[in-house]
């Protein structure tokens, strides 16, 4: 069944994801689109029903006040505008309009159903997909996390055996991740996987990078130059798939928002890509991933596990990336997920991970002075990715956690506990 369907248009405001989550809690779908987008863009998209021109803070870009083309006035869709005075439509509001208020616009003056719903959603993806793909194949990047699960579900469903998906262990991943990924969709779910061990080709490239951003550009621009390599190893493989959902599109940056930080699957892919791209998820926040997992027939297990960036642990070794870092790292988080798993709070913390900075500290061991490096722990509750609290974490669990990392882990002498929410901090340190 086709989702009926609310068009945003960016024209400066920072709360577009606010915006689109308020009409989905509705039952309609909804995505955000630049302001500049065209009428033929805007009609080739499936069933729109009306368009919400959301302005804000951020309308004047490079000292030009942002709009949208008069042409879309036109179209015949309604149109409302949220704080953009120069708006040409009846309606406009100065702040986010009340539900009472969107109740009317919507489903009075657009006409549209309330129809959004996963299982529409994913026959609506199902669709775009075959339809894009064609008889062709799609190389998906299968980190293991939930997005690429997901997604790899979605594409199963969409094109079966035109899908190959491709793991990737660059040498970043968490203790013992390649092997589960192996385990459950070569061995149980009979997906068609390539592993691919590329860890001395990936550390040897990010050797001496310290620029996070840098950090994030070379493993996502190696990423690519992989599956290059194993696309030329196979026929008809014109499309790249990946689990890009929509806080990644926001961090990388818009027309109208300055980056926070690029991820690898936006702002770190080569300007010279020999892929389309296929990415059924990009306008999902990470709330919807998993329930569309769910919908899919994932088990909980896969779909509620922890979040994991694209840059792997290499955005949790900060600064410039060494082995012995990296290593303390992969052995704290083990320890970490070991007790948390324990203490029940796995299935309670949205995300929870380790870094380990790129900075010692003078300690004792042994009754000797020693000067090594500190773990930093990290445990967040969220929705949606956008915002994120701290977890209180029982100070019980903390100095166990804290007793073993620094009694098993080599090369460390300190534990601390971050209590930055977001923002101002990100989730991730980098």
């Amino acid at each position: 069944m086709k989702q009926d369907m609310i068009v945003i248009l960016d024209l400066g405001s920072t709360n577009n994801t606010v915006l689109a989550r308020q009409i989905r809690s509705l039952g309609v779908y909804s995505e955000i689109h630049p302001h500049d987008i065209t009428v033929d863009e805007l009609n080739a998209l499936d069933n729109v029903k009306g368009i919400i021109l959301n302005g804000g803070e951020n309308r004047v870009v490079d000292g030009q006040a942002v709009d949208v083309s008069p042409a879309l006035y036109e179209c015949g869709y309604p149109v409302i505008s949220v704080d953009h005075p120069t708006a040409k439509c009846e309606k406009q509001y100065d702040e986010l309009p009340d539900d009472e208020t969107m109740k009317e616009f919507i489903f009075d003056q657009c006409k549209a159903e309330a129809n959004w719903n996963m299982k529409n959603f994913i026959e609506d993806q199902v669709e775009l997909v075959k339809r894009q793909v064609g008889d062709k194949k799609v190389l998906l990047a299968l980190s293991g996390g939930v997005d690429s699960s997901v997604v790899a579900a979605l594409l199963i469903k969409a094109i079966g055996k035109q899908l190959v998906c491709v793991h990737v262990n660059h040498g970043l991943m968490r203790k013992n991740e390649s092997e589960s990924v192996v385990e459950v969709f070569q061995n149980q779910l009979h997906a068609n996987l390539i592993y691919v061990d590329a860890a001395d080709r990936f550390l040897d490239k990010l050797e001496g990078v310290a620029d996070p951003e840098e950090k994030r550009k070379i493993i996502g621009g190696e990423f690519i130059r992989v599956f290059e390599e194993e696309a030329r190893k196979l026929d008809g493989i014109e499309f790249l798939g990946q689990g890009t959902i929509y806080p990644d599109i926001i961090e990388s940056g818009t027309k109208t928002a300055k980056m926070v930080k690029s991820h690898h699957n936006v702002g770190g892919l080569p300007e010279d890509l020999q892929f389309a791209l296929v990415e059924p998820l990009k306008q999902l926040f990470k709330d919807e991933v998993r329930a569309c997992g769910i919908e899919l027939g994932l088990p909980g297990s896969m779909v509620y596990r922890q979040p994991f960036p694209g840059p792997g642990l290499g955005v949790r070794c900060l600064g410039a990336i060494t082995r012995e870092r990296l290593e303390a790292v992969r052995e704290s988080d083990a320890i970490l997920r070991e007790e948390f798993e324990k203490a029940g709070l796995d299935k309670k913390v949205w995300q929870y991970f380790t870094v380990v900075p790129d900075f010692k500290s003078v300690g004792m061991k042994n009754h000797e002075r020693c000067f090594e490096y500190m773990v930093i722990l990290r445990a967040i509750n969220t929705i949606d990715a956008m915002t994120a609290t701290i977890e209180k974490v029982d100070w019980d669990v903390l100095e166990k956690i804290t007793e073993r990392i620094l009694g098993e882990v080599e090369n460390v002498n300190r534990v601390c506990y971050d209590m930055s929410p977001k923002p101002p901090a990100t989730i991730e340190f980098e």
